[in-house]
């Protein structure tokens, strides 16, 4: 099966996960292009400095310091990096000069003759005709338990409303908001974790899901979870009132 996954450029957990799932995907399965986007980890393009601003006021200046430093550790070379890995196995990185919907956009990945295409930290909404590009469809990685908590940063929400479990959704992408139908999922006991500790479960488990999804794909065995409508919950970005009740819960980020 011939894979184009389409991502963004995240600096902090995406590269070590990336790798991790080229290592555990399907031996007759193979990634043969990544389209990387411009990271926009508050769901809308911006400049850098305009998500440093923003990153400052809404979690405080431990939070901002702390992802500074690793953000330079990246830029210094001290921490893999996407294009490393990408490099590493002799993926193709796609780089798209539109949106992409653009009809060029989906011209240059059909080049590619993906089968699927699996979308991991997508930042853009996908319209029909990308969705419909690879013939077994377009899967995309959620770290929740959909229905409830689709949109952005669940690790957050799920912390500050002080669920006691949470897991991973691998679902096929219509024109909705992380609302198609679930292909795998699963589901882990949250405890005492830090944010920082929960995102790097849920990374690593949603990779697992996603190479049990492929498999389930290739051999005509999936067994569609319903993603109920009338079940979900929705969350933007955190606002500074959202950080205060967080931490008035006693969660920590890190």
């Amino acid at each position: 099966m011939r894979i184009v996954i389409i991502t963004q450029d995240e600096p902090f957990y995406l590269a070590e996960n990336l790798d991790y799932l080229v290592r555990i995907l399907p031996s007759h399965s193979s990634i043969v292009g990544c389209v990387v986007n411009e990271v926009s980890p508050f769901g809308k393009k911006e400049t850098f400095f305009q998500k440093a601003i923003k990153t400052y006021k809404i979690f405080g200046l431990r939070f901002f310091l702390y992802y500074a430093f690793g953000y330079v550790k990246v830029k210094l070379g001290r921490k893999k990096t996407v294009d490393h890995v990408l490099d590493n196995y002799g993926i193709d990185k796609i780089v798209l000069g539109k949106s992409i919907n653009s009809s060029d956009s989906i011209k240059r990945i059909k080049e590619y003759q993906p089968d699927i295409l699996i979308s991991i930290l997508g930042n853009q909404i996908f319209k029909k005709p990308v969705i419909e590009l690879a013939p077994l469809g377009c899967l995309n990685l959620h770290t929740a338990l959909l229905p409830k908590y689709r949109g952005l940063m669940p690790t957050f929400w799920v912390l500050k409303h002080q669920e006691e479990y949470t897991g991973v959704s691998v679902f096929y992408v219509d024109e909705g908001i992380d609302s198609g139908p679930i292909v795998v999922q699963k589901k882990i006991r949250i405890g005492d974790s830090t944010q920082q500790e929960l995102i790097k479960v849920t990374k690593k488990l949603g990779m697992e899901a996603i190479a049990e999804a492929v498999e389930l794909i290739e051999n005509d065995k999936v067994k569609l979870i319903d993603n109920d409508p009338a079940q979900k919950s929705y969350y933007s970005f955190p606002k500074r009132d959202d950080v205060k009740a967080f931490r008035a819960a006693g969660k920590k980020f890190f």
